[in-house]
């Protein structure tokens, strides 16, 4: 019988075939599913200038499209803010969580491409992890992927991107991101 899918994100047969391996020796795991893997990556912009112009949302989704390669959701106000001129409700910020395949092809795009194009960059801070194996990052450019044509964009715009992993601790969860080659600072 043929196989549905035949063909499987790079990173995700590195995690099959390499990775899991070497941290079950590594932390010796009693059971093989304690093993730690990524659960979802969460891409984040948030638009503070939106509150002015509906314009700047739209172009927004758009570009998070591009790069995600999926439909993000729009962040709205839950409260309303008199001083940011900000109501319950307006949309102030936009949002994807990728799993599975596109999860490991954005990782792909965002550790062998898009990192190494940032402007003096130094490596990821290794102690940005939330205690419970989670690693949160910040990007001051979204134009760093190559999905964006530079010409194109009208304005340069600072994302988040938090990984989830099913790690218990962050020494698992770092040990993990280590071994998908993410570039922690020495």
């Amino acid at each position: 019988m043929a196989e549905a899918n035949a063909y499987e994100p790079r990173m995700k047969t590195l995690y099959r075939e390499k990775i899991r391996a070497k941290l079950n020796e590594q932390f010796k795991f009693a059971n093989p599913m304690m093993t730690p893997k990524l659960e979802k990556i969460v891409v984040n912009i948030g638009l503070g200038d939106a509150v002015n112009d509906r314009k700047v949302i739209d172009k927004a989704v758009e570009e998070l499209a591009r790069i995600a390669g999926q439909k993000p959701v729009i962040n709205k106000a839950r409260k309303s803010i008199a001083n940011f001129k900000l109501r319950e409700g307006m949309p102030i910020g936009v949002k994807v969580t990728l799993r599975k395949d596109r999860m490991y092809e954005f990782l792909d795009r965002l550790i062998t491409v898009a990192l190494p194009r940032v402007r003096d960059f130094r490596g990821l801070n290794a102690k940005s992890f939330d205690g419970k194996g989670n690693f949160a990052m910040g990007l001051k450019e979204h134009i760093v992927f190559p999905e964006i044509d530079y010409d194109s964009v009208d304005k340069i715009r600072g994302m988040d991107i938090i990984v989830c992993t099913t790690a218990s601790n962050d020494d698992e969860a770092r040990a993990l991101l280590k071994e998908f080659n993410f570039p922690f600072r020495k």
